[in-house]
């Protein structure tokens, strides 16, 4: 694969990229070539039809080239190909950024995966492995919300471990399960160690805080 005819096509202008994001790409995950062509799609809009001839023609490049860097960016979870029906009831292949737009939603509101040592913090990259999906902007917002008010990152990842044992993909739930906890005086892992320890068949009282989280009914919860 030639990257050298995507890097003449960068220089030269003919491709629009902000100068945020091209100060900031290596956070996508993103090698410059992959971003370059990141790039040229998002010129074309958030949703396009999915176009290889047209891709290559206008980049310089083959189609196999092109269909390379299409997979790439939709295994890093930045793109998609949808099917999707036209106004004229025909369906048809169509590229979408919406995953790009939350990705890049996470950097905008100020770089906020920095723990108070000043160590990038990889909850946000976490919490997406563990969902197998890219995460939206309100469950970023939620997300910052937690490392604003301080809340423990093991903690965070104690609770996120808690929703995946229960298969449940959901912010929300994370959430509820951290308000309890709060609520319980639970603050670190040590606190929940203390608050499970003395266990056994005929006292539940210490785990209660458990059941009444795993009770609520958080398919009633709106989808974010």
């Amino acid at each position: 694969m030639k990257n050298s005819k995507l890097i003449d096509i960068f220089k030269n202008g003919n491709i629009v990229v902000p100068l945020y994001l091209l100060k900031n790409y290596k956070e996508l995950n993103l090698e410059m070539n992959e971003f370059i062509f990141l790039m040229y799609l998002y010129n074309l809009g958030n949703k396009f039809l999915f176009d290889p001839n047209k891709f290559s023609n206008d980049l310089g490049i083959d189609t196999t080239s092109v269909m390379n860097y299409i997979g790439i960016l939709t295994e890093k979870k930045l793109i998609r190909v949808e099917v999707l029906k036209n106004d004229k009831n025909v369906m048809e292949e169509i590229v979408s950024l919406d995953d790009f737009y939350n990705k890049l939603t996470c950097l905008t509101i100020g770089n906020i995966s920095k723990d108070d040592d000043g160590v990038d913090s990889n909850i946000f990259e976490l919490i997406e492995k563990e969902f197998g999906r890219t995460l939206n902007s309100t469950e970023y917002e939620i997300i910052k919300a937690w490392l604003e008010n301080n809340y423990n990152e093991e903690l965070i990842k104690e609770a996120l471990g808690e929703a995946v044992h229960n298969k449940v993909s959901s912010i929300r739930y994370i959430d509820k399960i951290l308000y309890e906890w709060n609520k319980k005086g639970i603050n670190t892992i040590d606190d929940l160690k203390e608050k499970k320890k003395p266990l056994n068949k005929d006292e539940n009282d210490d785990i209660e805080i458990d059941t009444e989280i795993f009770d609520w009914n958080w398919l009633d919860e709106e989808d974010e």
